[in-house]
């Protein structure tokens, strides 16, 4: 007598891009970001390649997959996991527009949301349960990022050089920038426009710094 086998619960299209999503967040990236650092177009991951002009589904090559794996520095594990999760578990964290994030009452003294004026935004990922989402406004920081673009920011995630982070002045002074060096002293910080010289803050100076982990492009 053949037993019958168990049926397998199939993959289905929004698990593999949501799992690629909360890849690039945990890298620190967008899609876009994760794409061309894993040498393929920037547009590959894109949400305006996941479905045909005819309205199919397209689904990403198992190369793409494993080049973005490589870019991320994480195992087919590591991905089987992101799979299995929910879109970001169905958590929204605050948001604020960048434009009046530098207002006083905005955050209480270790850099977390306080106060009026925030709204929610739901996730495609986060592992710090204390993170905030910002939103640009204008042309400042282009073209790192644009009017709209929203950034998800992690106050406890772990800061290397390298990374780009949102700074707060003691007097109120928001920056985001890449972090060149950090040391007992001092932040030394490359404005995302790379023509402008570093600045370096005084550590005295800083009110808190924090990883952003995730962008909207």
């Amino acid at each position: 007598m053949v037993r019958q086998a168990k049926a397998q619960r199939m993959l289905t299209h929004d698990q593999i891009w949501g799992a690629l999503d909360r890849l690039a967040a945990r890298a620190g990236l967008s899609p876009s970001g994760l794409a061309k650092r894993a040498g393929l177009d920037p547009t590959t991951f894109n949400k305006s390649k996941r479905v045909t002009s005819d309205g199919r589904e397209r689904w990403p090559s198992t190369e793409s997959i494993a080049k973005a794996l490589a870019a991320a520095d994480s195992s087919i594990d590591t991905f089987a996991r992101l799979v299995a999760d929910e879109a970001g578990g169905g958590r929204s964290v605050p948001l604020l527009g960048f434009a009046l994030a530098g207002a006083s009452g905005a955050f209480d003294e270790s850099g977390l949301p306080i106060g009026k004026g925030w709204t929610e935004f739901a996730l495609p990922a986060a592992e710090d349960n204390n993170s905030f989402a910002l939103q640009i406004s204008g042309e400042a920081l282009a073209p790192a990022y644009r009017d709209g673009d929203i950034i998800l920011v992690a106050p406890r995630a772990p800061i290397r050089n390298g990374d780009r982070v949102v700074v707060k002045s003691k007097a109120g002074e928001l920056t985001v920038a890449t972090l060149k060096r950090r040391t007992a002293k001092a932040l030394d910080l490359q404005p995302l426009d790379a023509s402008q010289a570093e600045r370096r803050m005084a550590a005295s100076e800083v009110g808190w710094i924090a990883r952003i982990v995730w962008a909207s492009q």
